[in-house]
């Protein structure tokens, strides 16, 4: 194996074992000790990839936002030409998909901001062009938005352990989410 081969190697066993530790030991667990650990690899060569804790939540949350991203375009691709809220749909079945892996994008969100809230800033900048996007192609933005807010709400209380849901009542929720809505009635005029 080559040089090339065996960094990005290295580097993807890192973030596997970062993300296996918050998922299963939380965020608060999280250190380059325990990363190597996990992994089996040099704290050296951990080192050498990621210097610090924040590097690797850095590259933890870069790898799970690609990998998710692939998720939608994928989605939006085999699903958006028939929806009438194509990007609405994305979002709420990529949420559904994030909580359904167990090593989910979701728990490197929680570790990063556990560890340094200010990681989270190009989520938050993404989330505003998403919710932008999401008004701008709803008949009822309102609605549209309340979904999107559902559908993150479903994942964020399961992420925290504090969902009373079991998993097939959130599975239907999704499901009800993903629901197109029925067109609404043109709205009458009262004459005066």
């Amino acid at each position: 194996m080559d040089n090339a081969s065996r960094s990005e190697r290295t580097r993807s066993t890192a973030i596997q074992a970062a993300l296996t530790i918050i998922v299963r030991d939380g965020p608060a667990r999280l250190t380059l000790d325990a990363i190597a650990r996990e992994g089996g690899i040099s704290k050296g060569a951990l080192t050498h990839h990621f210097p610090t804790k924040r590097a690797v939540l850095k590259a933890l949350l870069e790898h799970q936002v690609t990998r998710f991203s692939e998720f939608s375009r994928t989605y939006m691709a085999e699903h958006g030409p028939s929806l009438s809220q194509p990007r609405l749909a994305t979002e709420i079945a990529t949420m559904r998909e994030a909580i359904a892996r167990p090593d989910s994008v979701a728990f490197a969100i929680l570790g990063a901001a556990a560890e340094d809230p200010s990681l989270l800033d190009d989520t938050r900048k993404a989330d505003v062009r998403t919710v932008g996007a999401i008004a701008d192609e709803a008949a009822d933005p309102d609605l549209a938005l309340l979904r999107w807010t559902a559908a993150r709400g479903l994942v964020l209380s399961a992420l925290l352990g504090i969902c009373p849901l079991t998993e097939k009542k959130r599975a239907q929720l999704f499901d009800r989410l993903l629901e197109e809505p029925a067109p609404s009635p043109a709205r009458k005029t009262r004459r005066r």
